[in-house]
């Protein structure tokens, strides 16, 4: 064989170098987040409608520069009224038709259409690990109407069986996962009392590739995979090599989906989420519960210590991350985190977190969107974390209304619409490519650093008033700080900031500021 590769035609060599890179783009392609040149984040719109989510791509994703969208789980899903319509319905898999209380399939469609068409691509929650483990039945049992029935594991609008799941496998003495460091519970066993799927049956992952395929056809760009800790890393990549490349009205031929897996790793378990690297980039659940105490000062942490952020703190490799400041399950004080998970409810904390990590180089960045709920603490605990999306007396969900002042009504938090946040993401596509430059500390809990001759961008945390000057490296003249206001034609609506000829900037900042930070980028540039 050697020999023969050594003294092939011209030809062979061509065939095979054509192999070699179709196996490494098959390989590598599910790290690429496929947005648009010069978008760098995406959002999660958290329970949102598609026809709202269709809508908020063409009206304010797209011409802000988001790169896409997050989307709740499509398919259909088990209807809980005790309590009344709770978000993790979403996660109770019932079948794989596109019904759900965002809306049917021809609103789903039309959402991935218009979305594209705005350049705005849509990442699907997609939950295969699992269906739901609790109820039986027709009607508003199931969001499409699908008759199924747990106890006997009949899933008739799939087709699933009870030859389809894995309680064979499952080795504790429940039948649930009773010890995360046995790493045979955590994969075989079942996570909540959800019906766990044999996704080592060819069938079962054929039924998956099919449902996801379907997706792919109709124009999503990517998926993000729910529970994924809980499903064998081989299974994954089985159900992934059936899928096809994206669709070629919006991608480029031979486009592989983006994969982003969920895989809680706080460290100290049996499953790490590097066991993950190979078939997709990896949430970095670290970067938040750190981030947060940091910004919060707790522990002795400091600014300052941010110097060597991402790697230097033991996260993952920055190309396998994705990375955010809280997701739909920490803000609600689960899903790994704890009390340091920064959300809406602390605004100006929050603001310079996400802020921070829209401004930094590391991993690949998702906004949260939320929806408000009404806090009530018992024994430490928000009792009603479980709390749906806004909604109607009949359980359907309220649209997103945009008020005068472009914030959201109806409970809609929409944090994306913050112009602190949605400049930063502005600030981030401005950057793109440019290396963390110009760091500077004062040994506490005032930072700044710059993004090569891009941007520049300084924090206050610390109980006293900030007044410095700092090197930029940003060409000289006058900027509009992208956190107080921003560039409106030739004037700026917030604070201005002039940088010299040595490329040099003086900066005050009160500690008593709604947002003690400052962000100026060549963009904002007068």
């Amino acid at each position: 064989m050697e020999y023969k590769m050594r003294t092939g035609t011209h030809k062979d060599c061509k065939m095979k170098l054509l192999f070699f890179l179709v196996v490494i783009k098959l390989c590598s392609g599910q790290y690429d987040p496929n947005v648009k040149p010069g978008k760098t984040s995406i959002v999660h719109l958290f329970e949102w409608k598609w026809e709202d989510i269709a809508d908020e791509c063409e009206r304010y994703l797209g011409p802000n520069g988001f790169g896409g969208v997050q989307i709740s789980p499509p398919n259909e899903n088990l209807v809980i009224t005790k309590p009344w319509r709770p978000w993790d319905e979403r996660y109770q898999p019932v079948s794989y038709q596109l019904c759900t209380r965002s809306g049917n399939e021809e609103q789903f469609i039309d959402m991935v259409t218009r979305c594209n068409n705005a350049g705005v691509h849509i990442y699907v929650d997609t939950v295969i690990n699992h269906m739901t483990g609790y109820g039986a039945g027709i009607g508003n049992s199931s969001t499409c109407g699908s008759y199924f029935n747990s106890g006997a594991r009949d899933f008739p609008a799939v087709p699933y069986s009870f030859l389809d799941f894995s309680n064979y496998k499952c080795k504790s003495h429940s039948g649930g996962i009773e010890n995360y460091n046995d790493p045979y519970q955590v994969r075989d066993c079942q996570l909540l009392g959800l019906l766990d799927l044999a996704l080592e049956k060819d069938y079962v992952r054929e039924k998956i590739a099919e449902y996801m395929n379907n997706l792919i056809n109709i124009g999503v760009a990517g998926f993000r995979l729910d529970a994924s800790k809980h499903m064998w890393p081989g299974d994954i990549k089985a159900i992934l090599n059936r899928l096809e490349d994206l669709n070629t009205t919006w991608f480029s031929n031979g486009t592989r989906p983006f994969v982003y897996q969920e895989v809680i790793d706080l460290g100290g378990e049996a499953i790490s989420a590097s066991d993950y690297f190979g078939t997709g980039r990896v949430t970095e659940f670290k970067y938040g519960a750190k981030l947060g105490t940091v910004i919060r000062r707790w522990n002795g942490e400091k600014m300052a210590y941010l110097r060597n952020w991402g790697e230097g703190w033991g996260f993952m490799p920055s190309d396998r991350a994705l990375v955010f400041v809280d997701n739909h399950d920490n803000q609600r004080g689960h899903g790994a985190g704890g009390s340091s998970i920064l959300t809406f409810f602390e605004s100006q904390l929050y603001k310079m977190a996400v802020g921070f990590m829209l401004a930094h180089p590391y991993g690949f960045t998702r906004v949260m969107s939320s929806y408000r709920w009404p806090r009530h603490f018992a024994d430490g605990k928000d009792i009603n974390n479980w709390m749906g999306p806004p909604s109607n007396p009949d359980g359907s969900t309220q649209p997103v209304t945009i008020k005068a002042d472009t914030t959201c009504g109806n409970n809609w938090v929409c944090e994306h619409r913050w112009r602190q946040i949605k400049n930063m993401v502005i600030f981030r596509n401005v950057v793109d490519g440019q290396a963390l430059t110009n760091w500077w500390d004062n040994g506490n809990n005032q930072i700044a650093f710059g993004r090569g001759n891009k941007g520049f961008i300084v924090f206050n945390n610390d109980d006293w008033d900030l007044d410095v000057t700092l090197n930029t490296g940003l060409p000289a003249g006058t900027y509009c700080d992208v956190i107080s206001g921003q560039k409106q034609d030739t004037m700026c609506s917030g604070k201005k900031i002039t940088v010299n000829k040595d490329s040099t900037a003086h900066f005050q900042i009160s500690n008593t500021a709604e947002d003690p930070f400052v962000a100026i980028h060549v963009n904002a540039k007068l």
